[in-house]
């Protein structure tokens, strides 16, 4: 194991400012303040579980992941690049993400997840999350709390250092692996771990949160948000089938043997976590439109959150305001703009792929006879998005349509809340917006990551079931002759294995998942090629937009609210769908090697032996090696 040196100082700095602003909060004895130990942090704070529990809520804060698009893309949009999105000319990533076409390639400094900035802010390095952790697993032991107590808060932190070194993992493959608080005066750290070390340490840390919050229960809406061992086993049993997958544990790779016994583990450990999870009450909300809507005991399906509120200073989100149009009051943002490959991968009603099955599928009219799941998240011209309060309010996206000035093409449903009326959707001044909570993990993903391993382990028959579970929550007819929710003709691993990855963007479109999913499976490189989305015109120009927008005096409403849009000849008289191709937006070209990362120049330039990762510039650097 190479050694390395890194400047981990101004993290054991930042800690002293972080903890002193917090233990404020809780504490008026002047002495408190002092600070005499090296660890720089006074003993006390880990006496008093006020103070505990404002650290930890710090940790929840930075490691928890947030609603999207809350942050500048420019420094983390690389993390959401994907073929689900129509995202373009978005500063830096946009030019450079995959090597986009504007004379740019993605290089060695372009990939953020640890940066130069060692503090509290979020994302700012993900080391100072870890050190958060660090801290608190190695001196809360030695606090004067009942151990009883400190096993609720340590199972808590065990998990969360977890799940930041499985993002690390996901993203570089191997990191250096830090499980102890920095001491300034000997900052000698080992160099990069393997992948395999990497994901053993975070085995052990779930598997520690599992036993210290084996009786722990928040199951009400006090404890929304906090992880519990149900938590801390379905995050297991995704760690256990990534390291299964073909990201970690390729197939047709002669350096790297492959390794059919992990699936076996994974499957195993998924059975466990759906098993846990059925017992804990959870289970499928009955229409997959309300995902977003509900929260706390409402909400059976969600299991990790980060929680929201539209009511509390600084506990809110703008994300109303980037998933609705401007008609509604909001201002809808690129990345919630669904891609041509998105809107395809949604069978039909019956379950099949577009093409096959009993329904015939329309270009034109490419919403007609699909998947439910399309329209409770597709806005296309002319369809029902009940905003405002309005139940039969209808939504226009053609070119120069009234009161839509940022125009989308197609827009995202899914994280708007109906009832929230025009003058609440704005986050502004640190307060409003919708406060809906972030769902992170919820039952379907617990049940897909079941199914994926299922598959690989040769019992199509779970796999199936799974699947179909969820197709019938959505709505998915189940067919004539056998169709069985279109699952009927699947046979064998590989069609099940497509099937899967497919359902995975269809069910968790624009929650994230899709970046991740083509690195496990390798399938970043499938993105090359040009993002494409529909976009909508008129036939006649500004004549047509007249009568579209002309107002009948009898009813108030605009002559487009009479219109049969799944009439083919009605919408032809009036509309022209059309294949956009942003030109500031240019094709994707990804080689194969993308599947892992490697740092930038930040955090290289402060260590010595950071090995840039194979396929890099300089790279020498394996994860998968031992």
């Amino acid at each position: 194991m190479k050694t390395m040196k890194i400047n981990l100082f101004s993290i054991h700095i930042a800690l002293v400012g972080l903890i002193t602003s917090l233990v404020c909060v809780s504490c008026n004895d002047d002495d408190f303040f002092e600070l005499p130990d090296r660890g720089g942090i006074d003993a006390a704070i880990w006496d008093s579980e006020g103070s505990i529990q404002l650290h930890l809520n710090r940790a929840y804060d930075n490691i928890i992941p947030q609603f999207l698009y809350q942050q500048v893309p420019d420094r983390f949009g690389i993390h959401l690049a994907s073929d689900e999105n129509f995202f373009p000319n978005q500063d830096q990533w946009a030019r450079r993400a995959l090597g986009m076409d504007f004379g740019y390639t993605l290089g060695n400094h372009d990939v953020r997840y640890v940066g130069n900035a060692y503090n509290y802010n979020r994302m700012s390095n993900r080391y100072f999350d870890i050190a958060l952790c660090n801290n608190a697993i190695r001196y809360i032991p030695q606090g004067a709390l009942p151990t009883t107590v400190q096993n609720t808060y340590l199972g808590q932190y065990y998990a969360l250092r977890a799940m930041v070194y499985f993002e690390l993992a996901k993203v570089y493959g191997g990191v250096p692996l830090i499980l102890e608080p920095v001491d300034p005066d000997n900052i000698t750290v080992s160099g990069r771990n393997s992948a395999r070390e990497i994901f053993q340490a975070v085995l052990n840390d779930l598997d520690s949160a599992i036993v210290k919050l084996d009786n722990v229960d928040w199951n009400d809406n006090n404890g929304r948000g906090k992880i519990n061992k149900v938590i801390a086993a379905s995050l297991k049993a995704k760690v256990l089938l990534y390291w299964a997958s073909p990201q970690f544990n390729p197939v047709d790779d002669p350096k790297h043997p492959y390794d059919a016994q992990r699936w076996q583990v994974a499957l195993e450990a998924n059975r466990t976590a759906y098993e846990l999870c059925l017992a804990a009450g959870h289970s499928l909300v009955p229409d997959y439109a309300d995902i977003f809507r509900l929260e706390g005991t409402q909400n059976p399906e969600a299991i990790l959150v980060r929680t929201y509120s539209n009511a509390i200073v600084h506990r809110g989100h703008n994300g109303e305001n980037r998933a609705r149009p401007s008609s509604a009051g909001g201002s809808a943002y690129q990345g919630y703009v669904a891609t041509k490959r998105l809107l395809d991968a949604y069978p039909m009603k019956d379950g099949n792929p577009i093409g096959e099955g009993a329904y015939e599928y329309d270009d034109i009219l490419f919403w007609v006879n699909r998947d439910p799941r399309f329209e409770a998240t597709i806005a296309y011209n002319g369809s029902y998005w009940p905003l405002n309060g309005n139940p039969g309010r209808r939504q226009w996206n053609y070119v120069g349509a009234t009161q839509e000035t940022n125009l989308r093409g197609v827009y995202c449903k899914r994280f708007t809340t109906p009832n929230l009326t025009q003058g609440n959707v704005n986050y502004s001044s640190n307060i409003g917006g919708n406060g809906m909570d972030w769902i992170e993990l919820r039952l379907a993903e617990v049940m897909l990551n079941y199914a994926d391993c299922a598959n690989e382990t040769g019992d199509l028959a779970l796999a199936k079931d799974m699947v179909r579970q969820i197709r019938i929550r959505a709505g998915i007819e189940e067919g004539p002759g056998g169709n069985d929710y279109g699952l009927g003709a699947v046979n064998g691993v590989d069609e099940m294995r497509d099937l899967i990855i497919n359902e995975r963007m269809v069910e968790f479109a624009f929650e994230n998942k899709r970046n991740s999913d083509l690195r496990r499976t390798r399938r970043m490189h499938l993105l090359t090629g040009s993002m494409q989305t529909v976009a909508f015109d008129v036939v006649n120009g500004d004549n047509t937009r007249e009568i579209l927008e002309e107002i009948d005096p009898a009813t108030g409403l605009r002559f487009r609210e009479s219109l049969d849009v799944n009439d083919k000849d009605t919408y032809l008289t009036y509309f022209r769908p059309y294949t956009l191709n942003t030109p500031n937006y240019g094709p994707y070209a990804v080689p194969e090697f993308h599947v892992f990362y490697t740092f930038h120049n930040d955090f290289v330039n402060k260590g010595a032996n950071i090995e840039p990762t194979v396929g890099w510039a300089g790279g020498t650097f394996d994860p998968l090696d031992d």
